[in-house]
């Protein structure tokens, strides 16, 4: 099968470009082709124009729209799939692809879909008011990005994109990842026979006889305010005979650090061989979002080397930790409670080696490559399905949303 992936990377890396390069590397093992239409944010440098462009390229850009095109005259892909388009790509490229009666995937590592800043989160706390009246109106009164300019054009291509059903309309299977997503996928209209659950992808190796219990608390990934960093710097000052770890790029809170305790211990972005070996020396892995996480791949991660976990009882949290048979929930905003969880699991050797067990044990059933790669070929073949009986049009999704609704809410009934 030829494959083309579509990306616009961010302006530093990201757990989405891993993402998304795993995924093409599982499918070129698998036997298929893939090749890569990509543009980085990086392009636009750090100064006024550079904003200015990618404001209005991030609501329409011809310029990638003809790219595309053109590239489309010489490969010609079974299936599209599509992650980030903003700001450089745009979705002005699917009318390029609808045109040309190819099947297109969209991974949805976020809610970005519906809401401008992709985290449903404004001022620290969870916010869904973009999903109602006034819809992108509230990322600008909200001032969502901490920049007047930024909210705006989040708020603007947003807007565009649902007006003219750039997206909605022309993509014939989203991938999500997890079933609380898929829910609220579903809730904004999007029928369920075009979502399939795509979740993180770890390779898992057999655990031996004995897992290193380790004797610090790790937290792995972007240190900014949305991932409950400030939460998990006042947990350790809580616990202070209990030692803290932090692995991750700072560059978004560079205060962070100031003023946090002394059993605490800041290492900044590791590569990937150390990762593993901060890993394998935890006890635990903590993940205290505050926001809707897509899917923190720092917890399988961990859990695939024996490693419970304490995470916020938050989003898709509980799904991936199989609802606390893997770890922990902790109260979301919530450091006393953070801190309690800590404090018990840390202190129960057996209950950290039994939930790290089952940990491994999920991991192995469910987020394999082997489950991934099976899920991204029933996604594939079912846009291509959906490709040949028709064109999505306006009034079939909204048909088809209202019985996705119908059957969602007997469901939960």
């Amino acid at each position: 099968m030829n494959i083309l992936y579509v990306h616009n990377d961010y302006g530093t890396p990201s757990g989405e470009e891993h993402a998304a390069e795993e995924i093409a590397r599982l499918l070129a093992e698998k036997g298929h082709t893939v090749r890569w239409f990509r543009r980085s944010s990086a392009e636009l440098g750090h100064g006024a124009a550079g904003k200015i462009k990618g404001f209005f390229a991030g609501v329409h850009n011809p310029a990638s729209a003809a790219a595309l095109d053109r590239f489309l005259d010489d490969y010609r892909p079974d299936v599209v799939q599509v992650q980030n388009i903003y700001p450089l790509i745009s979705p002005s490229i699917f009318e390029v692809l609808r045109r040309r009666h190819v099947p297109v995937v969209m991974r949805c590592p976020n809610y970005r879909l519906f809401c401008p800043n992709g985290l449903h989160l404004a001022g620290g706390r969870i916010c869904e008011r973009c999903l109602g009246p006034g819809h992108e109106w509230w990322c600008i009164i909200n001032n969502c990005e901490d920049s007047h300019l930024k909210s705006v054009g989040y708020a603007l291509r947003n807007a565009v994109a649902r007006i003219r059903g750039s997206i909605i309309n022309n993509v014939h299977v989203f991938l999500v990842q997890s079933r609380f997503q898929k829910e609220k996928f579903v809730r904004q209209g999007i029928s369920a026979d075009r979502i399939e659950i795509l979740p993180g992808m770890v390779q898992v190796q057999p655990l031996g006889e004995s897992v290193p219990l380790g004797n610090v608390v790790a937290f792995v990934g972007r240190v900014s305010p949305e991932k409950g960093i400030l939460q998990f710097v006042e947990a350790a000052r809580l616990l202070p005979d209990i030692p803290f770890i932090v692995a991750g790029d700072d560059r978004w809170m560079p205060r962070a650090r100031d003023g946090s305790p002394s059993n605490l211990k800041w290492l900044g972005f590791l590569e990937r061989r150390d990762l593993r070996r901060l890993y394998q020396r935890s006890r635990m892995v903590v993940v205290p979002s505050l926001c809707y996480e897509g899917f923190p791949n720092v917890l399988i991660q961990g859990m695939a080397l024996g490693k419970p976990a304490v995470c916020s009882a938050i989003g898709g949290l509980p799904e991936i930790i199989g609802q606390g048979s893997a770890g922990l929930l902790s109260e979301p905003g919530n450091a006393g409670d953070l801190a309690d969880k800590i404090r018990l699991l840390y202190s129960q050797p057996a209950l950290c080696r039994q939930l790290g067990k089952a940990g491994h044990e999920r991991v192995r059933r469910e987020y394999s490559p082997d489950m991934g790669y099976e899920r991204l070929m029933r996604a594939f073949h079912r846009a291509a399905n959906l490709n040949e009986d028709r064109v999505v049009s306006p009034d079939s999704l909204r048909r088809a949303a209202r019985g996705s609704r119908v059957r969602l809410k007997a469901q939960t009934r």
